[in-house]
């Protein structure tokens, strides 16, 4: 489990075709696994366009400034979205990942 003192987590996923989709989440590796698996749960905008990426995350501290970050890089271009996903630090994922079951995941 991604262990975390934030209650928040805003996270980034890259479709097969190269496309961005952001939102917000308390359960990382559960809402991760509902977009891998297809299913009910997962977001309609990201049914059939697999294999999923989660390409950056990051905690908050609570609903407010998760929903208000969630907006703010919804606003952005899909070249500023790169360059924040590009400027997130890389040891900072992979210090927080601690199950086998996110093995898949690949960070930039």
């Amino acid at each position: 489990m991604i262990k975390n003192r934030k209650s928040w987590f805003l996270y980034i996923i890259r479709t097969n075709a190269g496309t961005l989709y952001t939102s917000v989440t308390i359960d990382l590796e559960r809402r991760f696994e509902e977009h891998q698996s297809q299913g009910k749960k997962c977001a309609k905008y990201l049914r059939g366009k697999g294999p999923l990426e989660l390409v950056h995350y990051e905690g908050l501290p609570d609903k407010a400034s998760a929903y208000s970050l969630e907006m703010k890089i919804k606003r952005l271009s899909k070249d500023e979205k790169e360059r924040y996903i590009r400027s997130s630090s890389n040891e900072k994922h992979s210090q927080h990942i601690e199950n086998k079951r996110f093995s898949s995941i690949r960070f930039p």
